[in-house]
């Protein structure tokens, strides 16, 4: 009997580390999938272009054979008016029956002496041009039908994962490049997020992105997106800000007396900031560099 929660009890929501462990199955199921559907998707492409190519092949063949047949019934005509072979090429053409089968065929060879050997050459090759080809449509109609199937399973399962992750908190920071962050509120999880998405961008002197930024550029920026309007000068943002003994993922950290370089904390000792020309937006160490200290953008 299926246990029932006393009333005015709701069903615990699922904590963000169990809707990043769902997070985790769902992408084994996915990276399988991706991997087929990149393999059938390259078949495909190969044996479209295979087809392509064999279909360039079978054209001229085709033409030629045609040309010869042609020539055929050119040759075949002449002989009718000649008289050459009158009497059984007269029942041929009329569709009369001849009673034997073979006296036709052996009316159509002495027809297409002349043509015979060019003939069977330029078909046998076209034939067996176009019996490659057909197995290959019959292959590309089954790569197609495995990419159509292979494509929405790994688009209903990028769904799936995307329902998960609209799911987690608005507090709960997940982006490529960074470790997942835990903020305490959505402006600052906003400010970690957009400092995040910046990590791999140049290091230039004097800009704010969104190309390239320098250290109090970076943290301008970050905040900025969070609804916050910083000066774009370490010393300014010193003084706009807020001194707080326990930093917390948002805050900024400023190095150096006086000031003259500022980083975007994201917890457990880490930033996000703009080393210097040379180095990109990364994730640094706070404890390599000495620490004037941590501020708030908000007063708490």
């Amino acid at each position: 009997m299926a246990a029932v929660l006393p009333a005015g009890i709701a069903a615990a929501e699922p904590s963000p580390a169990q809707i990043e462990a769902e997070i985790d199955k769902k992408w084994e199921q996915l990276e399988p999938v991706i991997e087929q559907y990149n393999k059938v998707h390259s078949d495909l492409q190969k044996n479209q272009k295979k087809a392509k190519d064999l279909g360039k092949k079978i054209e001229p063949l085709s033409l030629q054979a045609d040309i010869a047949l042609d020539r055929i019934g050119v040759f075949a005509a002449q002989q009718y008016k000649t008289g050459g072979g009158a009497g059984q090429l007269g029942m041929l053409l009329s569709g009369a029956k001849t009673g034997d089968l073979t006296d036709q065929l052996a009316m159509i060879d002495l027809l297409a002496r002349q043509e015979k050997a060019s003939i069977a050459d330029v078909v046998a090759t076209r034939d067996k041009f176009s019996a490659q080809k057909t197995k290959l449509d019959a292959l590309v109609a089954d790569n197609k039908k495995k990419d159509g199937e292979l494509a929405a399973r790994r688009k209903q399962i990028a769904a799936d994962i995307k329902k998960l992750e609209d799911s987690l908190p608005v507090t709960h920071v997940k982006v490529p490049g960074c470790p997942t962050i835990e903020t305490k509120t959505a402006a600052e999880a906003k400010a970690v997020k957009t400092a995040c998405a910046q990590i791999g961008k140049p290091y230039v002197f004097a800009t704010a992105g969104p190309s390239t930024f320098d250290c109090s550029g970076l943290t301008e920026y970050a905040w900025a997106a969070a609804g916050v309007s910083l000066t774009h000068y370490t010393g300014d943002q010193w003084d706009e800000t807020y001194a707080v003994s326990t930093p917390r993922a948002g805050d900024l950290v400023f190095f150096y007396s006086p000031v003259s370089h500022v980083g975007l904390y994201i917890g457990n000792g880490k930033m996000v900031h703009a080393p210097r020309a040379g180095k990109p937006v990364q994730i640094g160490i706070v404890s390599q560099q000495p620490v004037a200290g941590y501020r708030s953008v908000k007063k708490r």
